[in-house]
């Protein structure tokens, strides 16, 4: 039963970021899993894959209402990451978990610099080089298949910083790729997944869903440079404490 508990409570803050941030599911997820209910780290990183996709999807019904959605860039960044997602996932099940949690403290440490440090391309917006979204697309993919994570919190800095979207439309437009990028990843460890606790996936997947509409809704009354802030600071302690764990 305190499993349980602890699924909803960590559900529905993963919920709210992906929602508000466009990303940041699995990077708490993964933590949550491994840390609050006892997952090892290639089941978590597998249920995280499993909440992630479902919740992105959700979510990214609800962005794309709103027009929030750049579904030409977010289809070739998202295709691009689907063949080293698929690798990057088969690549992973022979990799010690020690060693899965460090890749993860360390990419994730990686985007937070770069959103507190880097500034947006200026009138990049709207100018997107195919060729640009494909390199960063197929880089992205094979991160989230070995760390096991959708990537939005690679996803959104990618999309502002080298492809110079404006931050709510780069929310919106991570749904679709951590989606797609999640479903690669899932496919390359289609074997794990009936594995999974699904008494404590299950109700961490429902709660997220919901979560994911209220985090929409508190994203509409910040402001986009705040929300990248609040990512980016988010991101940064979570990396610091699991590389912490990994080596110690």
């Amino acid at each position: 039963m305190t499993g349980v508990i602890l699924a909803v409570a960590a559900g529905a803050l993963i919920g709210l970021a992906l929602g508000a941030l466009g990303g940041g599911g699995s990077v708490l997820a993964v933590p949550a899993l491994i840390y609050l209910l006892g997952f090892g780290p290639i089941g978590a990183t597998t249920a995280a894959l499993v909440i992630v996709a479902l919740t992105s999807a959700t979510a990214l019904a609800a962005h794309a209402r709103e027009g929030q959605v750049r579904w030409r860039t977010g289809l070739l960044f998202a295709a691009a990451g689907v063949l080293p997602a698929i690798l990057g996932g088969a690549l992973a099940a022979h990799v010690p978990g020690a060693l899965l949690t460090a890749a993860f403290a360390v990419v994730a440490g990686a985007a937070a610099v770069c959103m507190l440090r880097c500034r947006r391309r200026a009138g990049a917006a709207g100018a997107v080089r195919p060729g640009r979204a494909v390199a960063a697309g197929a880089g992205l993919g094979g991160v989230t298949g070995f760390v096991g994570v959708g990537g939005g919190f690679l996803a959104v800095p990618a999309l502002v910083q080298v492809l110079g979207m404006r931050m709510r439309a780069a929310v919106g437009t991570s749904l679709l790729v951590i989606t797609v990028n999640s479903l690669a990843a899932l496919a390359s460890r289609a074997g794990t997944v009936a594995d999974l606790d699904w008494a404590v996936v299950g109700p961490f997947t429902g709660v997220a869903v919901l979560g994911a509409s209220a985090g929409k809704r508190l994203g509409a009354r910040v402001s986009g440079d705040a929300l990248q802030r609040i990512f980016a600071v988010v991101l940064l302690a979570v990396a610091a404490f699991m590389l912490v764990d990994a080596v110690a």
